[in-house]
């Protein structure tokens, strides 16, 4: 018998990959997204899951016994990269409160929200209202890229991950698409070249990726690849290996898409891991 999930922010599903690597069962998997592509994205590979509609109209009265509530607030607004640094008064970030509401009327189930560092005024109130501490793990103890996040959860998670000692030089296979001459122009410009120095564009980054963040191939500060004279992206091959996504999992996306689901998803391994404490997990 398995258990009834309810994700919010569900974007292209990471949490029913990491509920597989935990070993639990799911009957149910309830998602509340609103993204097209995402939504098209976790149907193809999870082709059970019940799409609810955006997380203002969920209503959990409407929806059977729920046994674990997931969700990753949107971080606009937290982030660092925000410069104008509005915390949870984002128009996307406040969505936060929808989370609340929706785990208060839940009352005693499992829960694990994920939200970026940052903003220290809203990770304080996140905080405050979920009355307890966030976990910090960074995702390169399991993966090749940097990405430390916060989670908040009342499962049992006594134990960091192991450090698996991933490198890029392991996972990257230099099989993206050419960087167009303008762009080539720009990394080797003074400009560039300082954007680098600072760490916000990184050239063939060792042993960790910089932080993949959704639709960040569009911007200048990114990580870029360089072999024999040739700048490369990232594939989407290898932004799956970066997120521990199951490889081929956006086989049939743009790129565009793509990376935009996965900038703004889990990195599953490590979800899995908070995911083995649950009590619903396999003895």
């Amino acid at each position: 018998m398995g258990i009834n999930v309810l994700s919010l922010f569900d974007g292209m599903s990471c949490g029913q990959m990491a509920l597989e690597r935990a070993g639990i069962s799911v009957d149910n998997y309830y998602a509340s997204e609103i993204k097209p592509h995402a939504i098209a994205v976790a149907k193809e590979n999870y082709p059970r899951t019940i799409h609810i509609g955006p997380v203002e109209g969920v209503d959990v009265e409407r929806l059977p016994r729920l046994d674990l509530l997931l969700a990753g607030t949107p971080c606009k607004g937290v982030s660092r990269l925000n410069q104008r640094q509005q915390g949870l008064l984002h128009p996307e970030s406040r969505l936060f409160w929808e989370y609340n509401r929706i785990r208060r009327q839940l009352g005693d189930v499992e829960f694990l929200l994920e939200c970026t560092h940052g903003n220290k005024e809203a990770t304080a109130t996140i905080t405050d209202e979920m009355g307890i501490s966030p976990l910090s793990i960074n995702s390169k103890l399991v993966s090749a890229q940097n990405r430390p996040r916060y989670y908040w959860t009342n499962i049992p998670c006594l134990t960091m991950p192991k450090d698996k000692g991933i490198t890029t030089a392991d996972e990257f296979l230099h099989d993206g698409e050419i960087v167009p001459s303008n762009r080539v122009r720009w990394l080797e410009s003074e400009s560039g070249q300082k954007s680098v120095k600072k760490g916000y564009t990184r050239i063939n980054p060792f042993p960790k990726s910089g932080c993949i963040t959704a639709n960040g191939h569009k911007k200048w500060n990114e990580n870029y690849l360089l072999k024999d004279g040739v700048y490369r992206f990232l594939s989407v091959n290898e932004l799956e290996s970066l997120q521990t996504v199951e490889p081929g999992y956006c086989k049939s996306m743009s790129y565009d898409d793509a990376y935009d689901v996965l900038g703004d998803g889990w990195t599953v391994d490590v979800i899995a891991h908070i995911l083995n404490g649950s009590r619903n997990a396999p003895d």
